[in-house]
This record gives C-alpha cells, sequence and structure tokens, in this order.
C-alpha cells in the first residue's frame, strides 16, 4: 500500500508542477522529480529473514541490526542462527532464508558446480582474516622443540606447518592417522589448512569422483566439523587439531584443551574470510531491496572498525541469540589481541577487519583465488582456461550492488567517497602468502602450476 500511495503522490507532484508557471513551476517539478525518486527506490521487501553461524565474523548482522541500520533502510530484519554451513546453503537456496552470512566458497562452489548447484551472488564481503589454526596439547608439545625461539623464549612467528611433521610420523610410526577438522569442503578454513600443510611439503589430499573426503594422498586426514563443535571435539581426541573462526580458537586456551600455532593473517595476509549471500532470483526480483541491505551492513562494517566500538560489539555478539560465547573470550580476538599460549597475548590490530583496506567490496579476484584452490585440490575436477575463472567471479561477485549502496551512502553523508576503491574489481598481484608465492588473479592457470603439491594445468 506504501508503495502504490508513493507512486499516487509522485503522479500528482508532477501534474502539480505542469499546471504552474515560473518559479514555483520550476520548484514543484524539482519536488515532483524527488518524489519521483522516492517511489523508485521504493523497498519491494521489507520483511526479511537472514542466517548465520555462531562465529565472530557475523558481526555485521548483529550490529546492522542491534544499531538500527536495517530498520533506517526500510528493513525489519530477523536474524536466526543456523546448525551448520549445508544448512545455511540449502535454506538460502530453498528460499526459506532471504540471505545468510555464508562462507565465501560457498556461492562460489554453488557456481562452480562442486557440491549442491545454485545461482548465487554476493554483494558484500563481511570481513577479513579471522581464522587460526588449533592444536592439541600433546600435539603442541611435540612441535615445540622443532620451533625457533625468540629471546624471551617465546616461539616466533608465524609458525611454519614443518614443526607438524615429525609428530605426525611419530603418529604413523605407532599406526595413527593424523586427523584434523575444518569447517566445511569449500570454507576458507579447508584451503588454509591445506594451504599451510602444503606450504612445508605435507601433503593434505586430493578430491577424486570417488573420494569426496578429499583424502587420497593425505598424510593429514581433514574432516568437517562445525565450528561450535570444535573444542569438543578435539578434547574428545576425536581430531588432533582444526582450522576454524572466532571465538573457538580462544576457546580451545581458555579451556586450556590446545594451542593455536598461525592465524590466517600469517598464512594470507588481509585474506576474505565470509560473504553475505542471496539467490540470483533475489536480487533480481528485489533489487532496491538488496542495495538497501547491502547499505546497512557497509554501515554496520563501519562502525565496527570505528575507534572505540568493540567492547560494545563484544557485549552485543556474546548475548546467546548470535554468538553466545563469554565477554572475556570475545575479547580476546575482538579487541586487537590474539592469545595464543596462556599467558602469551600478543598485539594483532588486524585479526579481525570488518571495513579498513576496503574489506566489504566483492572483488572478482578474491573469489579467483577459492577457484584455484578448488582446482588445485581437485574438487573442480578439469582444467578450465583462465577466461573462466573470471567469468566465473563476475557472474557471482556483485561490486555493482555494492557500488550503487556505497554511492547512497556517501550522498547521505553516511561514508567518504575516499572509502570507494578505485578498481576493475581486482587486488594488485601479492606475494603476502606464507610461501611467498604469486598470485596474480588475472593469471590463475599460471598460479595453480606453481605449487609443488596439487593438479597442474596447460
Amino acid at each position: 500500500m506504501k508503495k502504490i500511495s508513493l507512486k499516487i503522490t509522485a503522479f500528482a507532484c508532477i501534474l502539480l508542477a505542469v499546471s504552474c508557471g515560473g518559479k514555483d513551476s520550476k520548484k514543484k517539478t524539482e519536488e515532483a522529480v524527488k518524489a519521483e525518486i522516492t517511489a523508485k527506490t521504493e523497498i519491494e521487501k521489507p520483511q526479511l529473514k537472514f542466517g548465520f553461524i555462531k562465529l565472530t565474523d557475523m558481526a555485521p548482522l548483529a550490529i546492522a541490526k542491534e544499531k538500527g541500520f536495517f530498520e533506517n533502510e526500510g528493513l525489519f530484519v530477523s536474524v536466526e542462527a543456523q546448525s551448520n554451513w549445508k544448512n545455511i546453503l540449502d535454506r538460502v537456496i530453498d528460499g526459506q532464508l532471504d540471505g545468510a552470512h555464508m562462507l565465501a566458497g560457498q556461492p562460489i562452489a554453488a557456481g562452480a558446480g562442486f557440491g549442491r548447484q545454485a545461482e548465487l551472488v554476493t554483494p558484500f564481503s563481511m570481513d577479513l582474516n579471522g581464522n587460526a589454526i588449533t592444536v592439541s596439547n600433546n600435539v603442541w608439545e611435540g612441535m615445540e622443540p622443532h620451533i625457533k625461539k625468540g629471546t624471551d623464549g617465546k616461539p616466533i612467528h608465524p609458525i611454519s606447518a614443518a614443526s607438524l611433521k615429525p609428530v605426525i610420523t611419530e603418529y604413523r610410526n605407532n599406526g595413527k592417522a593424523f586427523k584434523m577438522g575444518m569447517v566445511f569442503p569449500v570454507s576458507t578454513h579447508n584451503y588454509e589448512i591445506r594451504y599451510w600443510l602444503a606450504a612445508a611439503g605435507i601433503h593434505p589430499g586430493m578430491y577424486t569422483a570417488s573420494n569426496i573426503q578429499g583424502q587420497i594422498d593425505a598424510e593429514v586426514l581433514l574432516s568437517v566439523t562445525p565450528p561450535p563443535q570444535m573444542p569438543a571435539t578435539l578434547e574428545a581426541g576425536t581430531i588432533y587439531g582444526y582450522c576454524v573462526g572466532e571465538p573457538w580458537n580462544q576457546q580451545a586456551v581458555f579451556k586450556g584443551i590446545g594451542v593455536p600455532v598461525i592465524t590466517n593473517y600469517d598464512i594470507w595476509k588481509n585474506n576474505p574470510e565470509k560473504v553475505f549471500v542471496m539467490t540470483k532470483e533475489f536480487v533480481a526480483k528485489y533489487p532496491n531491496t538488496s542495495v538497501a541491505i547491502t547499505k546497512a551492513l557497509i554501515r554496520a562494517g563501519k562502525w565496527l572498525d570505528t575507534p572505540g566500538n568493540r567492547l560494545e560489539a563484544v557485549k552485543i555478539l556474546s548475548k546467546s541469540q548470535y554468538v553466545g560465547a563469554d565477554e572475556s573470550v570475545l575479547a580476546n580476538s575482538m579487541t586487537g589481541t590474539f592469545e595464543f599460549e596462556k599467558g602469551d597475548k600478543r598485539e594483532m590490530p588486524d585479526f579481525n577487519v570488518f571495513y579498513r583496506y576496503n574489506a566489504t567490496y566483492p572483488f572478482y579476484s578474491d573469489a579467483i583465488w577459492f577457484l584455484t584452490q578448488m582446482r588445485r585440490w581437485g574438487q573442480i575436477p578439469t582444467e578450465k582456461p583462465a577466461a573462466w575463472y573470471a567469468e566465473k567471479a563476475k557472474d557471482i561477485y556483485r561490486p555493482d550492488i555494492w557500488l550503487k549502496a556505497a554511492n547512497l551512502l556517501v550522498e547521505e553523508g553516511k561514508i567518504p567517497a575516499t572509502d570507494i576503491p578505485k578498481t576493475d574489481g581486482y587486488k594488485p598481484a601479492t606475494k603476502d602468502f606464507i610461501d611467498g608465492k604469486l598470485y596474480d588473479a588475472k593469471d590463475p592457470i599460471g598460479y595453480i602450476n606453481s605449487f609443488k603439491i596439487g593438479n597442474k594445468d596447460k
């Protein structure tokens, strides 16, 4: 009803403007145009339901809701925790959720043909960094003699997986497979732990049509564990280490059951992590709503990275309807520090980034990196030309929606124009990886072929 009345108002204003003359006519014509714009930007679907997993990087959703950014855009949003990543993917595809906090690899895999296929898009990258690899106390004891120490007696970071090799060998000599957990086959965590292991010459396994667990030739058996269950699974001895987002690494420290050995910032500096995902059908059917959602999320990211707001964010995230972890555990990483062993808390201002470094912009180069890792490990089973990688990225990552939202925020004085990156959608080539490999998203084949372990393409 609101949308119809706005259109009638706009039409009436135009008629009134035409019937009057002179300065009054010009003034009323301007008013008519403004009314017409208002009508065109009406929210098509104000009632929305979004899903998330209980991780600190769902923060933009919680903040957009709690600080009224969704409501400012005329959106009435409910956010609901989901049981696991498969469930969240299925519910978005099936239309039970209008959008969701997702692993960056999920919409990409759905479009590339690995797992359940669907046309999904992301106009918003939720954060940078935020993950770590944690090992059990017993594994840490085995690694420690092989780790360089500083003059203060503390480990020098980043820690290479080379220090894990002797432990894996010991387990194998005792007839035990070395098992580690990650959160989903197409998660950043899966690719990060594989990257870390392979950089030290440890084979993390290949995916084939007959081995969808990705354990062919594996020296470390990787399996899926939902994020909130990671600490309990480690404590039970089912796995000996894992890669997960916060607060589940700091929870291991808090409970005294494990030691984080490396963060993903040190595997790939300022790497993309989660994304906000909707179906292609949704953004086509509700374009104004999609822009409004993106506006609210950009504002939430900016609020999160504004100095002085993180303690309030921790209080919000600690609520049971969001992450539901102790404030002290959440604050360990959310307030610019990260604790490795108990008492070894280090400054890490970029562990969680929600807005700085153009964190919210959906770069094509980020999507292409995930595609290269899917191909490297066999989830994409056949060779693809370089153009295929670019086409897939542009199908799924939607900076056009982000730009519409950001430009409106600039007009409204909510963000400065300097916060909009001048880019063709590609970040500059970088060597900011633990192995120093050059990643140029415009040469995905060359990047795939640069690795000793993994598939090679022509």
